[in-house]
């Protein structure tokens, strides 16, 4: 069987030699837009090549993303003190577990000479501190409450003479309610306190058996009848002692427990003459 024999004429010649120059433009035009970023999406010329034949990064198939260039001129962020102190952090960890895995004398060395540096450095910061706070008396709180022997004894001296003179006056404005039982070992210990302190700076008092047991401190006891519920105390623990403000009808808990004469007085003193804040 003979085969026939295939001719173009002029004008196909011309129609496909267009084709091969349209199909050669658009691959031209698909390597120009993959230039810049990776391609997603192949026509079927890359497919052949890249995808099946996996010709590879060298031959334009994968390419990175190209970083876009930042502000001509813009200046790098400073490094914070406080990152700088995170870092110095980071790193004194790093050093002591390296130290602590690998113990050999170059990672111990490293890791006490690194500890030495940031001691030398906090050392520093406290001399710049105490020097500061010594030039400065608004920064130096030992003026409110001094520390030392001498400077402490006079300030102690001051203000027992003005917790002595509120608690002179206290006893035109304010009563004492005092919570005992007569199982309580503390209560014991307690009541002659509450009693010297009230007979001091005549103040009235007022003692309330919580389970109707007596007291020979106080034999004219009253016997609970709902007293702290109504002032709005549930705590059940004895010996307790609470202030009656008079002007403003209210109570005002002083404490708990065994409490010395001083510091029974120093209470009074403080929730009745000065504001939170105000002492500290």
């Amino acid at each position: 069987m003979k085969q026939r024999a295939f001719y173009l004429s002029p004008q196909q010649h011309l129609y496909a030699l267009a084709a091969i120059i349209l199909i050669v433009c658009a691959m031209f035009e698909g390597l120009a837009s993959s230039a810049s970023a990776q391609e997603t999406v192949m026509n079927p010329a890359d497919a052949l090549y890249c995808q099946e034949r996996r010709l590879g990064y060298y031959f334009y198939c994968v390419r990175p993303k190209a970083e876009a260039p930042g502000p001509a001129g813009e200046p790098q962020a400073a490094v914070t003190a406080t990152e700088q102190l995170d870092a110095i952090t980071k790193s004194l960890r790093e050093l002591k577990a390296k130290a602590i895995i690998e113990p050999t004398p170059a990672n111990v060395t490293a890791y006490i000479r690194f500890q030495r540096e940031q001691l030398d450095r906090a050392s520093l910061f406290s001399d710049v501190w105490q020097r500061a706070i010594w030039q400065d008396p608004g920064l130096d709180y030992t003026l409110e409450r001094p520390v030392s022997t001498l400077a402490k004894r006079q300030w102690q001296d001051s203000r027992q003479q003005s917790r002595d003179a509120v608690m002179a006056h206290l006893s035109s404005r304010y009563g004492l309610f005092y919570f005992f039982a007569q199982s309580c070992g503390a209560c014991e210990v307690m009541s002659p306190i509450v009693k010297s302190v009230a007979a001091r700076w005549n103040i009235t008092i007022r003692a309330i058996s919580t389970d109707g047991g007596p007291s020979r401190h106080f034999p004219g006891y009253k016997v609970e009848t709902s007293e702290r519920t109504r002032m709005g105390l549930e705590a059940k623990i004895t010996p307790a002692l609470v202030l009656w403000d008079s002007l403003t009808k209210r109570p005002i808990p002083i404490g708990y427990g065994v409490l010395s004469a001083d510091e029974l007085q120093d209470r009074i003193y403080l929730l009745t003459s000065k504001e939170a804040g105000h002492d500290y």
